[in-house]
């Protein structure tokens, strides 16, 4: 199920998201304490639920959970402001436009998506891609013009 059919689930339904912006050292500690990575990366998410997205009923049954005027908490997203300032200049993008693509990034963790093997890494960037070209912004895995090398 794609995350437009879950979104579509939920269309009648207030929903939650926290996102948190924060800097590297409460990112790093985050990341330390849940992954057991020791350093800080661009964004993190704690889903409330267990959703996966390749099965409608797992929506159904969080949506059951609830009365239906009670809004639906998809879960945290913590992002690291100082992460995010920083790719961007390294990557020739737009703060705002790289935040919103984390923003969604996050929200797709959310909805269940992941990203451990090359299919679903292709998934979830053709959902990012669709989503922020709703907010005008640019495809955040094209190769920009006139941006430093990655090295």
């Amino acid at each position: 199920m794609a995350a437009s059919d879950l979104l579509a689930r939920m269309e009648d339904r207030l929903i939650e998201i926290s996102v948190t912006l924060t800097d590297d050292a409460a990112v790093r500690e985050l990341n330390r304490g849940w992954r057991e990575k020791d350093k800080p990366t661009n964004v993190l998410s704690f889903p409330a639920e267990s959703i996966d997205p390749d099965d409608p009923e797992t929506m159904d049954e969080v949506l059951d959970m609830l009365p239906a005027e009670a809004p639906l908490m998809l879960g945290d997203v913590i992002v690291a402001a100082e992460t995010v300032r920083a790719e961007a200049a390294a990557q020739g993008k737009v703060p705002r436009a790289h935040l919103m693509h984390l923003i969604a990034h996050g929200l797709l963790h959310l909805l269940g998506h992941d990203h451990v093997d090359d299919d679903q890494a292709e998934q979830m960037e053709s959902i990012e891609i669709r989503c922020l070209a709703g907010f005008g912004i640019a495809d955040p895995y094209a190769e920009i013009e006139g941006a430093p090398d990655a090295d």
